[in-house]
């Protein structure tokens, strides 16, 4: 099979990539590696090529995630990560790991619960941030943040009371979020998900562009609202899903890159998404590089990079909400 690089065979792409990549760059890239010891073959091809695939579908998921949800919410501070949808995607992943082995619904995949998850975390949060009033900015952030608390007790709970230590181990993993179990086998559904959703939002760029005017503008543009945000949150939601249960929870990403698009290519979603993916993909390689090289001993969880990063970056929008939104 193409994607399983040990069931590949030696006539394939890898021996053909090895015979006509110079034995000189082997040497310089792999000092001690000779091109017949078959080392540097199964460094490259079983272990970065498929992590830095998965940082790609990663980063360019979590942007275009970000990005899609503060236009159709009108909020600037929504994100996965912060709105809790993180936390219930990860909730999911827990109970399929520790507690669905032996029950009624085994045979269900962890990225359909963590999608499960995601989804009632989505739809909290518009629940909430809707009661007494028109949604807020602060409102939004406050629902998030009793989304992020629930669903994490919830999971404390799970691992509490399991008795499996294997899979303790494992959603350990999951709330510190790693790209080291990136594996041929476990990319393909994350990333054609990814393309799936690219595709879907691209095609929502009149009406992310016209949410952009308001609510009125909108409807007199003959937008459908709840229809248009309803699919946004599911397919999010469903994106989300797909990558915490490949990667875990990485925060910030679909907050931190969005900004930072907006402010070099505007606010036209026909250019902002495709920028934001691309700079999302690039931040989170170079973020994972950083994660194994950042401690001589060991890998730091890269969730812990990106919130070292985003959480002041958090902060300085939330106090100084002053990024443009829109090209007025």
């Amino acid at each position: 099979m193409f994607w399983n690089g040990k069931n590949c065979p030696r006539s394939g792409l890898k021996d053909y990539f090895v015979q006509n990549v110079p034995h000189e760059y082997w040497r310089y890239r792999c000092p001690g590696i000779t091109r017949s010891s078959g080392h540097h073959l199964d460094i490259i091809w079983e272990i970065r090529f498929p992590r830095i695939l998965m940082a790609v579908i990663t980063g360019a998921g979590l942007a275009m995630c970000g990005t899609a949800m503060q236009s159709s919410v009108q909020n600037p501070l929504a994100d996965p990560y912060i709105l809790g949808i993180s936390a219930g995607a990860s909730l999911g992943a827990t109970f399929s790991i520790l507690l669905n082995a032996s029950g009624i619904f085994s045979g269900l995949p962890t990225a359909f619960w963590a999608f499960i998850g995601a989804l009632a975390a989505s739809l909290l949060v518009m629940v909430l941030s809707g009661i007494g009033s028109q949604v807020s900015t602060v409102k939004m952030v406050l629902a998030g943040t009793i989304a992020n608390a629930l669903f994490s007790a919830f999971s404390s709970f799970i691992i509490y009371i399991a008795s499996s230590a294997e899979g303790i181990r494992t959603v350990t993993f999951w709330t510190m979020g790693s790209l080291a179990a990136a594996k041929w086998n476990n990319i393909l559904h994350p990333g054609l998900g990814v393309l799936l959703g690219s595709i879907f939002l691209l095609a929502q760029s009149r009406n992310l562009n016209a949410l952009l005017l308001g609510e009125e503008a909108a409807t007199t543009l003959g937008i459908t609202l709840q229809a248009v945000r309803r699919n946004i949150i599911l397919v999010t939601a469903l994106l989300t899903g797909l990558i915490v249960s490949s990667c875990g929870v990485i925060g910030f990403v679909g907050l931190i890159i969005p900004h930072i698009v907006r402010g070099f290519v505007g606010s036209d979603h026909r250019r902002l998404l495709p920028s934001a993916m691309l700079t999302g993909a690039l931040f989170l390689i170079w973020a994972d590089v950083l994660a194994r090289t950042a401690l001589p001993s060991g890998e730091l969880p890269i969730g812990i990079i990106t919130a070292l990063i985003g959480a002041p970056f958090f902060m300085y929008v939330l106090f100084k909400n002053s990024l443009g939104f829109s090209n007025k």
